[in-house]
């Protein structure tokens, strides 16, 4: 049952990240906008890194016989939702891949000194750390703007860190529930940031802080 509740809920990730994708690209074709270009590049590669855990579960299921998916697939996935992450972030103008906030150096270093940290571990905290600026930036930027989109954004971006963040608590505690909390809080995310996407082709759009 915990197989298939993690199948569905990565794959129903892969979709929301694909129609998100869509979005974006079509507000690209309709503006130029190099923003929406970097967020259509983003969503791609997110959903692309749910699909491929989420049907990764199916194959190990319905092929192999398997009741667990393999660690390097569920690291791959995690792995190229980073990119995407990354690319979020790249969005706001982020000037290096470590950012030298040094709130953002104190959330970090937790996560990297944990002994017995694996790749998913190391993915996962640069992840969080991605988000969490990403996060940051969009708040900040609505101090500026006072656009009701970017609460919508800050609010996506802050899910996708707290998701993060659950889901590298769900390798340090494999028998919890933490890890479906995880993927839910990550979809709930991507939701939020529906809504600011699914206007961009009506309107010349403003996504965070730069356009």
């Amino acid at each position: 049952m915990e197989f298939i509740l993690e199948s569905i809920l990565n794959l129903l990730g892969f979709v929301v990240g694909l129609v998100l994708g869509i979005f974006a690209y079509i507000g690209f074709k309709n503006t130029g906008s190099p923003t929406l270009f970097r967020l259509n590049i983003s969503f791609f590669a997110i959903s692309i890194g749910f699909g491929v855990v989420g049907f990764g579960f199916l194959i190990e299921s319905f092929v192999f016989g398997f009741t667990k998916v393999d660690p390097w697939i569920q690291t791959l996935g995690l792995g190229i939702q980073t990119i995407g992450y990354f690319f979020i972030a790249f969005s706001h103008g982020i000037k290096s891949f470590f950012p030298k906030s040094r709130f953002l150096k104190t959330i970090a270093v937790p996560l990297f000194i944990i002994p017995g940290n694996s790749i998913e571990h190391i993915i996962r905290s640069i992840s969080f750390i991605l988000l969490v600026y990403g996060t940051i930036e969009t708040i900040l930027s609505y101090m500026e703007n006072r656009k009701r989109s970017t609460i919508f954004v800050a609010a996506g971006l802050g899910l996708l860190a707290l998701g993060e963040f659950l889901g590298w608590y769900s390798i340090v505690f494999p028998k919890s529930i933490l890890y479906f909390i995880s993927v839910s809080t990550k979809i709930v995310g991507l939701g939020a940031l529906f809504v600011p996407i699914s206007q961009v082709p009506l309107r010349r759009p403003g996504f965070g802080s730069s356009v």
